[in-house]
């Protein structure tokens, strides 16, 4: 029997259809209804979360989302365990069974869609476990309370621990209405609950795709073409590959040669010792044999098209052309590419009744499920994906076409007759990866004597939404987030989008257009600022009059760096240093980040970044200020360091060697103060990432009177 997703967040008893192979006593699941993925159409579809009461008085969640370092497992057990009343430390959670359902993770989506269904969910049992207390003891449920764990009667001191209980209450009727607690009396919800996958993760005990093995599998390797758009037409020395030691077979695919064999490391030796000859191919997307990142960003800025209107306010045309002087800028920011800690896997296996089982690191299970039944050949109903946990992802683990090993384990598992396990290298990942799309963006504004008075931004590009999901120019989000979407009080707007095709195969980043698009708009925001002699951090308060909640986020945050001191000045050490404030509004959250900034050496060195984030309501803040950590030091890299270059057509780095990322000696200190404003629930995996940027050039621009508007700053000279 199906879920009812048209019922208002009441969950239903699975006790009695069979569900009790693990043990459980009680078996309740509700439905989620979800936010369609970026340029879905229509309404998500529902997907299931199941909360498992077991005899012993633990208790299991399967959560459809992924866990991949964001916290979002022990942010669930909060929310069900606060309304349950079971302490956090009694459950395990892991990822929904294949074909429970299984939701789209990313967008700093998973808690903030499932809190309401997640608290009506232990509401519902720890209701039920009462009324089968009421039931054996006679007395009325009105009569009762509970503590952690247990339902106590303090008329007669009797005490049932929910383990007791579990079985009688899995004969009961779901309530079909009950009583959510008070905010005021949480004592979970709102505190800084351990991660309670942090032991496991510590100790080694984690499992991920890249530890997954099935029975009779055998291990593969991949040398792909150095240009997507070639496919193989020959091994030269072919039959000295498959002489090799260990080697099962060698296989010609779709842009690559795979070697099968018993063990990976045979697999990779003898893969790397493959001479190739390659021709062009059929690739859907194939890039051009003299493509390069520099020659695309300059089409991009030379780029004059008619842009799609996002946004307007005012008479932005007007008050342009009546203006004595006019600041014109033109920004842009690199390829970066996603390099995950875990490098991309997949086993492939079917089974003896033509169903097919996948073993993968993904962020969308039932969209990998239709891919993966299309490149099979066989319904998605004979498909199982058996999501892992996430060795990181960073946007990197959804579905692009090109960017995922699953078709050429399908494929070479078909071809062997055997499970397949393969495995991308690091340099193949680098070659395959989907990157963060290379954007460019134009701005004309005017500033009066109290701040702006027009600003026009343009973004030239293709976003991945566009890509993915067809989106149309202007509709597609991520083609222009943080530089639409902002709350600045100007009279004059206009936002707009000319767009131009990425040859390259571009994928979500963390943060996705806000990662780049906010850099450009803060950094322009200063650009006014100065030319109008205005403090830009005065200006950004007054441009924010009647927005209280952002007046106090950027209060918040000039109060938590010790008050705010653009500079430059002596910081007693013997360096010079200055200060940079940006602003973002990313994934409904809201962030306000000051960064202070010297130069050694003419390299820059960023020594503090202090971060205020309201994410309208909190669920655990130790997650919080972690998720702002890492998204600081991601933001950190990409503004010092991290840039993808594509020359003929190739992406020059094949590993981390020739692409540079922070190093633990130059992370900055961060500060981080949370808001809890009361407004509707944001993200907060990658809220912290947008305003680092900016606030680290609008910070150096202080400090040298350069204006960066080009990243990486490793790319520029400051003497």
């Amino acid at each position: 029997m199906p879920l009812d997703t048209k019922s208002p967040a009441r969950p239903v008893n699975l006790s009695r259809r069979g569900f009790l192979a693990s043990g459980a006593a009680l078996v309740l699941a509700t439905a989620l209804p979800l936010r369609p993925a970026r340029g879905q159409q229509g309404e998500a579809p529902a997907v299931q979360t199941l909360l498992e009461l077991r005899p012993d008085g633990t208790a299991l969640l399967r959560s459809p989302f992924v866990e991949g370092g964001q916290g979002i497992f022990t942010a669930m057990v909060q929310i069900v365990a606060e309304e349950l009343d079971l302490a956090p430390e009694a459950f395990t959670v892991e990822i929904a069974a294949p074909g429970a359902g299984a939701a789209l993770t990313g967008g700093s989506a998973s808690t903030r869609s499932s809190y309401d269904r997640m608290r009506q969910l232990g509401a519902s049992a720890r209701a039920m476990l009462m009324q089968a207390a009421a039931n054996d003891w006679g007395v009325a449920v009105s009569e009762l309370s509970t503590e952690p764990g247990a339902v106590l009667h303090d008329g007669s001191g009797r005490r049932a621990g929910y383990g007791e209980l579990a079985a009688a209450a899995m004969d009961l009727e779901v309530p079909a209405t009950v009583a959510l607690r008070d905010p005021a009396t949480f004592r979970w919800i709102g505190s800084p609950v351990p991660r309670i996958d942090v032991r496991d993760k510590s100790i080694g005990r984690a499992k991920y795709a890249i530890d997954a093995e099935v029975e009779g599998m055998l291990l593969a390797a991949v040398q792909h073409a150095p240009r997507l758009g070639l496919t193989p037409s020959g091994i030269v020395n072919r039959a000295e590959v498959e002489a090799m030691r260990g080697v099962h077979s060698v296989h010609l695919l779709d842009g690559a040669v795979a070697v099968v064999a018993e063990r990976f490391w045979q697999a990779r030796r003898a893969v790397e010792a493959a001479e190739v000859t390659w021709a062009e191919g059929t690739a859907e997307w194939p890039m051009p044999a003299d493509f390069s990142s520099a020659g695309f960003r300059d089409a991009l800025a030379g780029d004059t098209g008619e842009p799609v209107e996002v946004e307007a306010r005012g008479d932005v045309a007007a008050a342009l052309d009546a203006a004595d002087t006019v600041i014109e800028a033109v920004y842009d920011a690199p390829f970066l590419v996603h390099g995950q800690m875990e490098p991309p896997s997949t086993i492939a296996r079917f089974n003896d009744d033509g169903t097919l089982d996948l073993w993968l690191p993904n962020q969308s299970p039932a969209q990998f499920r239709a891919a993966a039944a299309e490149a099979a050949g066989i319904d998605p109903s004979q498909v199982r994906i058996n999501s892992q946990t996430l060795g990181g992802f960073f946007g990197r683990h959804f579905l692009y076409r090109t960017a995922n090993p699953f078709p050429q384990a399908i494929a070479l598992a078909r071809a062997t007759g055997r499970p397949v396990k393969l495995i991308w290298t690091r340099e193949e990942d680098f070659l395959r990866d989907a990157p963060r799309p290379l954007g460019v963006a134009r701005f004309r504004g005017v500033v009066g004597p109290d701040g702006p008075v027009a600003l026009e931004a343009v973004t030239i590009g293709e976003g991945p939404t566009q890509r993915w999901y067809g989106a149309p120019a202007g509709a597609d989000v991520s083609a222009h987030e943080g530089i639409s979407g902002k709350s600045y009080d100007i009279a004059n707007t206009f936002v707009g989008q000319v767009p131009h095709a990425n040859p390259a195969v571009v994928g979500y980043w963390r943060s996705v257009g806000h990662s780049m698009h906010d850099f450009m708009y803060e950094g322009f925001l200063d650009e006014l600022a100065v030319s109008g002699g205005l403090d830009p951090y005065e200006m950004r308060l007054a441009m924010l009059a009647g927005n209280e909640r952002l007046r106090t986020l950027l209060t918040r945050v000039g109060e938590l760096s010790g008050g705010w001191r653009p500079g430059p000045f002596d910081a007693g050490d013997g360096t010079t240093r200055a200060r940079g404030v940006a602003m973002a509004s990313p994934f409904g959250s809201e962030v306000a980040t000051i960064a202070e900034v010297s130069l050694d050496r003419g390299r820059v060195r960023v020594h503090d970044i202090w971060t205020a984030i309201d994410p309208g309501r909190i669920v655990n803040p130790a997650v919080i200020e972690a998720q702002v950590q890492s998204a600081t030091a991601l933001g950190v890299s990409q503004t010092l360091l991290e840039e993808l270059v594509y020359e003929n057509g190739e992406p020059t780095a094949r590993n981390f060697d020739r692409y540079p990322f922070l190093a633990m000696y130059d992370m900055p200190e961060v500060h981080v103060a949370i808001i809890e404003s009361g407004a509707e629930m944001g993200g907060v995996g990658e809220p912290g990432l947008p305003a680092v940027a900016p606030a680290i050039v609008n910070a150096v621009a202080r400090l040298t009177g350069i204006r960066v508007r080009s990243l990486p700053l490793s790319r520029h000279d400051f003497g």
